[in-house]
């Protein structure tokens, strides 16, 4: 039995190359044949900066395999300046988006993963450096900062530093073979320990990208078309790419996640001095690399059905390779035409040093479909392969998969120099089929987020696509879209039970909550309870069955009342049956309303979420006393049991809400002849009066053109009517003070905020219960104090949700507006979230297996191309003074000077007054070049702390013409 300790996973995978964007999709391509390089037309060879002199030339080939948008970049993603982003070399910059979507790919998130994780990148010599130095005029401080984001030497680092990536990060340059030379040192580095996980990424762009000159007996194809091991062959065409594979222990993954494929073995060697030059391969060289691999994989040759060549299409080097795999097989008895050949480059030209990964990925998914590819453009094998037969074989169509099995195929890398690389590779292990539980369709939340709001559209597009034609477990999802990605600013979010319920809500838009998330500080988070009249039969059933905790902290609030009025509590909570009029009984219904929203609070504790300040309205003001602090549970419980008491025993009357000012109500209580009383003003045109029925009656007979809504309650609360229960109130709370407020919460009486670290007496409660209740001048305190606040709804029904948005507060209600929502509650959860509220969603999305799901958009835009690195032709225009770097027209003002600043240092064509510079990708090094850069062209002298404290550009303005003013008076005087 083979030990696999050794084994490296595959668990994530980003590949962008020439042909389809989809990588099944570029597959098929592959298995059909297809030759996915482009032949470029004059237009395209002129913005490619070749010159018509030479695209016209009888030797030119323009010919490429191409990707697209190398000029675009989500530089705000990764924390970096538009300048920053201009200064740093495309490869450079697409590596950064190909290590993100690896890691996503992995189910690991690009930003805030455990694992320590190692970088290994390598990139092929690219001339946009070469462009932007040709400039004379380039400050010493710019050639800097394009010596660092073109140099190779910090292409690995860079996404270390953007990700937060601790493992080690090495940039690996050995030509051709670099990135399987990266492959085989990050499975070291897994094996010794020095890192939990490895992504290895390499890109080839070439600038321009465009075609090539042949040359006789050169490497480059005369005609256009690679033909690996083809009579015909005359070499390789050019390739662009970026490619990133995520590794791990196999043992540590277990079934984690799905592989992309296993890593079983890999070496690496040179050919040293025995060949006929530097650049020349060698087939001993060659050979002993895959003999190395095999041994450290610890499989036979004959186990292999599958070589991923290095395939260039040259007749020489194709000769070379040939004979050194067909020694190696042969030897090791590998039946003839045992091992299927693959050559990538013939589909999508050679990639350099992004070669062996493209090598690697495609054999994975040989591996994987268990579907051999044809090699592209092959008609008749290379006489100079030799006539002997060979365990090799060269497809002409694609096959199925029949060879040995566990499928496993070589993948070989050659670079010019002689450093070769060979890597083993197994097909994925199958994945166990989840066995369906019930706990299957419970409720799940999905999440989304990017960094643009169209972005997040096409990512909720493709997410859908994927639900509605995958058979993942939709908790599974949700685990993976939680702990696998990482939270942005454009949010959205739903809740569904099932994959196809949540692809139904993604495209039409319903049940979908959507938000920002506001960069800086959380907003401040208000808890709102609200008063008796809201209260139904089985209120608490929605809370039970979305909100994980809640029966629990329900039951522990029962306990602290007395065992008869519990059951009757717990049989009102949670009977559909229960009666409508026995749950509208105060005695009953204020305890129902406090159980259900301590419960609630509870369980939105364990979400995170925290409240800044607490609003109850009424018997709403206990709950929220109790949250702050003031009562603990045991107190509240007694005092909202004597309360509800008390009120049920006072004489009955009614209450009244009515849409008028609080002139109005008094107008009415004055007809009334003091019948009624103001019980709550809620707002400017939300008042509520209360007296007996026969005084409410009349009062309701004379609104006229005013509207009027009779309240679902047994008594004229916060009314005269109330004394009883004042008189046994007070007796009950005595002298008793309440224990320090922990949180600000709403006094009803008086309409303002109990302050943290204050303290108050009881007796506050008895006189709540008759003093009118001042909720809208509550609301205008905590709108003042808070500003920017969202605010929650606790409890059944919705009716403070509607007097906070009038105050100017968002609110998002616990409740839908149906009352068997059954799911209102976690959305509700869900809808924080959206809108960048620090939100646990574990308990809606518990640990389950990781899953591999569309990647997120990036949101670039074509502005990421210095303007010192713009191709010039003989016919294009001649550069003109925008594009200079330093430049001083003597008309220019301090304040045009320091926007000019900010657009040289920050890439900002037109930065806007409040723009901050933090914000905006700046630095204190680029701080200390802005400081510079001003003093050279101004009259200053400028302190960095002081630019350090002006963040915006109006107070670097500022700033600047105060310095200006200064010297000018000194001068003067």
């Amino acid at each position: 039995m083979r030990d696999r300790s050794l084994d490296i996973a595959v668990t994530g995978v980003c590949a962008r190359l020439p042909g389809p964007e989809d990588l099944d999709a570029w597959f098929a391509a592959v298995c059909r044949g297809e030759a996915l390089t482009t032949r470029l037309d004059p237009a395209q060879l002129l913005a490619a900066g070749v010159t018509p002199s030479v695209s016209q030339a009888p030797d030119y080939v323009p010919v490429r395999g191409l990707i697209a948008d190398i000029d675009r970049f989500d530089a705000e993603r990764f924390g970096m300046s538009t300048r920053e982003a201009q200064l740093t070399d495309p490869q450079h910059r697409l590596m950064l988006e190909a290590t993100w979507s690896a890691l996503e790919d992995a189910g690991r998130s690009p930003l805030a993963d455990h694992l320590r994780t190692a970088v290994f990148a390598s990139s092929s010599p690219s001339r946009y450096a070469a462009q932007m130095l040709r400039r004379p005029d380039l400050a010493p401080d710019v050639v800097e900062r394009i010596e660092v984001g073109t140099g190779r030497d910090f292409m690995a680092t860079r996404i270390a530093y953007r990700l937060g990536l601790t493992g080690p990060a090495l940039a690996v340059s050995t030509a051709c073979s670099s990135s399987l030379v990266a492959v085989h040192l990050a499975i070291q580095a897994l094996t010794n320990g020095d890192c939990d996980q490895a992504v290895v990424v390499a890109a080839s762009l070439g600038w321009p990208a465009a075609g090539h000159r042949y040359s006789s007996g050169g490497i480059m194809s005369k005609d256009g078309l690679c033909r690996p091991f083809d009579a015909d062959a005359t070499g390789v065409v050019g390739g662009s790419g970026v490619l990133a594979v995520v590794l791990r222990r196999l043992a540590d993954v277990g079934e984690e996640i799905a592989l992309h494929g296993v890593l079983l073995g890999s070496a690496v060697n040179n050919d040293g001095a025995a060949k006929a030059g530097f650049s020349a391969p060698a087939a001993r060289g060659q050979a002993d690399a895959i003999r190395s691999a095999l041994a450290s994989a610890d499989v036979r040759a004959t186990s292999l059905g599958y070589l991923e060549t290095h395939g260039t299409g040259t007749r020489v080097g194709d000769s070379i390779e040939w004979s050194a795999a067909t020694d190696v097989l042969s030897e090791a008895g590998v039946p003839d035409g045992q091992v299927a050949v693959g050559a990538s480059k013939a589909n999508i030209g050679h990639l350099d040093a992004a070669a062996g990964l493209a090598g690697l990925v495609k054999a994975t998914l040989v591996l994987r479909h268990g579907r051999i590819p044809p090699v592209a453009n092959f008609r008749s094998l290379n006489p100079l392969l030799g006539t002997t037969a060979s365990p090799l074989d060269v497809p002409t169509q694609a096959r199925p998969w029949s060879g040995p099995e566990p499928r496993r195929a070589g993948v070989s890398s050659f670079g010019i120099g002689g450093t070769n690389a060979h890597v083993v590779v197994e097909q994925p292990p199958p994945v166990r089929p989840r066995a369906r539980r019930s706990g299957d369709d419970r409720l799940s939340v999905i999440i989304q987020s990017s960094g643009r709001p169209e972005a997040l559209e096409h990512d909720a597009e493709r997410l859908a696509r994927h639900l509605e034609h995958s058979d993942d477990v939709l908790a599974d999802v949700a685990f993976t879209l939680r702990v696998g990605r990482a939270p942005q600013t454009e949010r959205l979010a739903l809740v569904a039970r099932s994959a196809a319920e949540a692809a139904r809500q993604l495209r039409s838009g319903r049940g979908v909550a959507r938000g920002r998330s506001r960069s800086g500080a959380t907003r401040p988070l208000i808890f709102l309870f609200p008063g008796q009249g809201s209260q139904r039969p089985a209120m608490a059933t929605t809370f039970q069955r979305s909100l994980p905790g809640f029966a629990d902290h329900l039951e522990q609030c029962l306990h602290h009342f007395d065992a008869t009025l519990a059951d009757q509590v717990r049989a009102a909570l949670t009977d559909q049956h229960f009666p409508d009029d026995r749950i509208r009984a105060t005695a009953l219904a204020q305890p129902c309303l406090f159980a259900i929203e301590y419960a609630a609070t509870r369980a939105l504790a364990g979400f995170g979420l925290r409240p800044d300040a607490l609003a109850g309205h009424s018997v709403g003001e206990v709950t929220a006393a109790c949250v702050a602090g003031m009562l603990d549970l045991k107190q509240a419980a007694g005092l909202i049991a004597r309360r509800g008491r008390s009120m049920q025993d006072c004489p009955p009357g009614s209450m009244l809400a009515v849409r008028c000012s609080t002139a109005e109500a008094r107008e009415l209580i004055e007809a009334s002849g003091g019948g009624v009383e103001l019980a709550a003003a809620n707002g400017p045109r939300e008042q509520v009066l209360s007296g007996t029925d026969l005084a409410v009656d009349e009062v309701e007979r004379r609104l006229g053109r005013l509207t009027g809504r009779r309240l679902r309650t047994s008594h004229a609360f916060h009314s005269r009517l109330m004394e009883p229960a004042v008189n046994d109130l007070l007796a009950y709370a005595g002298d008793e003070w309440g224990d320090e407020v922990e949180i600000p919460f709403l006094s009803c009486v008086d309409g303002v905020l109990v302050e943290r670290g204050s303290r108050r007496r009881l007796d506050m409660f008895a006189r709540s219960a008759r003093g009118t209740v001042r909720f809208g001048d509550g609301l205008a305190a905590i709108a003042r104090t808070f500003p920017d606040a969202i605010a929650v709804e606790i409890g059944p029904g919705r009716a403070l949700s509607g007097l906070a948005t009038a105050a100017g507060i968002e609110c998002v209600p616990l409740t839908g507006a149906a009352h068997e929502d059954d799911d209102a509650p976690a959305r509700a959860v869900a809808a924080l979230w959206a809108q960048g509220m620090p939100v646990d969603l574990a308990a809606l999305a518990p640990p389950g297996r990781r899953v591999h799901l569309p990647g997120s958009t990036f949101a670039g835009s074509p502005r990421h191309v210095a303007p010192e690195a713009e191709l010039t032709v003989e016919t294009a225009a001649p550069q003109t003074e925008q594009h200079e770097v330093v430049g001083h027209p003597a008309a220019r003002t301090p304040a045009e000077e320091v926007r000019a600043a900010w657009t040289e240092f920050l890439g900002i064509p037109s930065p806007r007054p409040r723009d901050d510079f933090t914000a905006q990708g700046g630095d204190s090094l680029t701080l200390i070049r802005l400081a510079r850069r001003l003093e050279k062209v101004l009259p200053v002298t400028i302190e960095l702390a002081d630019l350090v404290e002006a963040q915006t550009l109006e107070d670097q303005i500022t700033l600047v013409e105060r310095l200006l003013d200064r010297r000018r008076r000194g001068d003067d005087s």
